[in-house]
């Protein structure tokens, strides 16, 4: 199949990640090529030199300055994205059945949605993220939008359903032969965006409430929320370890005796969850989003949103739950190859 895979143009899909999004279109890329497709993925500037990317335009069009001056301007990274995808869309509508099979996007933005009718190839369109007003707007610009939706979970498919009734569940996945089990350890380990709805800082509460030291991994996604949130808690028994790269993660998550995933917001699928179960790590976290719909009972322990002292009191279970059973889970239930095949049948469809 020869598949154009649109990404985000706002973080290369290279590592270490941005997050899960840029994550699992980086996996999802290897694999499909690995199996012998032919795959062209549009990103962002500075992508996986591996991947042999076709750059998005990310550059801001050459603006007038009455245009500039205008009330209705919006802020650069808006116009630069806008630009990169409207540039994308024409191109694709221009000649795209030419050269791809299918298009498969799986940016946020709402161009790819909106400009799909204009191609003459089929378009698959990812939700990654709860609803936003963007998307639905796109999706709704027509009696019938040509496209055909994919959730990454059942929880998100059930939050679009207003607006997309119909969305095919494919849940993520990571290379279970890289996330290989680890040997465990006394320590928890916490990863993923340094950002409000990603909660580290009650991870660091709830660790420090159950007594056992805590480390953390992932960019830093919001400055501020760093120095105001986290910083503070930082200390012997909660340190942050910088942005590491698969292979750092692998290494961090097969040596903590549990994974702690605090959610803010309704997680649509749980990409660090896949990755520490893959490791061997159990986990334990707020009931948020899809995280009930990846573990199991022998592998994770769920609190209730927010409780913290709730969630330090499952900390010392998770830590005694079997390793085995963690790496069985990932392995029957989030592997890559199992969404490749999902996505590789899809594909096969639409083109028929």
């Amino acid at each position: 199949m020869r598949v154009a895979l649109i990404a985000s143009a706002r973080f290369p899909i290279r590592e270490p990640f941005a997050g899960g999004l840029e994550a699992h279109t980086w996996g999802l890329a290897h694999t499909l090529t690995r199996r012998g497709h032919h795959v062209e993925l549009f990103a962002a500037p500075g992508s996986d030199p591996a991947l042999r990317a076709s750059e998005l335009p990310v550059r801001r069009a050459v603006l007038s300055p009455a245009a500039q001056a205008d009330t209705s301007m919006p802020g650069a990274v808006w116009m630069e994205e806008h630009h990169a995808y409207l540039a994308l869309m024409l191109s694709l509508a221009e000649d795209g059945e030419d050269r791809f099979d299918i298009v498969h996007n799986n940016s946020l933005h709402y161009l790819p949605i909106a400009m799909a009718s204009a191609l003459r190839v089929p378009v698959i369109t990812t939700l990654h993220t709860p609803p936003t007003p963007w998307l639905e707007s796109a999706i709704q610009a027509r009696d019938a939008c040509p496209v055909l939706f994919t959730a990454v979970s059942d929880f998100t498919a059930s939050a679009w359903r207003p607006s997309v009734p119909r969305a095919r569940v494919v849940r993520n996945g990571i290379d279970t032969d890289f996330w290989r089990p680890g040997p465990g350890g006394g320590d928890l380990v916490w990863s993923g965006r340094l950002a409000p709805e990603k909660g580290a800082h009650l991870a660091i509460r709830a660790a420090r409430s159950a007594g056992v030291p805590l480390r953390l991994a992932g960019p830093v996604s919001d400055a501020r929320y760093f120095a105001e949130e986290v910083e503070p808690l930082l200390g012997e028994d909660a340190r942050y370890v910088g942005h590491l790269d698969r292979s750092g993660l692998v290494e961090l998550l097969g040596t903590a005796g549990a994974a702690m995933v605090t959610p803010r917001w309704d997680e649509p699928y749980g990409l660090v969850v896949a990755e520490a179960l893959a490791c061997g790590t159990p986990v334990c976290g707020f009931d948020r989003g899809a995280l009930a719909e990846i573990l199991a009972p022998d592998c994770g322990l769920l609190a209730s949103p927010g409780d913290v002292e709730a969630l330090a009191e499952l900390i010392p279970r998770a830590m005694e739950l079997d390793r085995g059973a963690a790496r069985r889970r990932a392995e029957d239930f989030c592997s890559l190859d199992r969404a490749a095949d999902a996505y590789t049948a899809l594909y096969e469809e639409l083109a028929r």
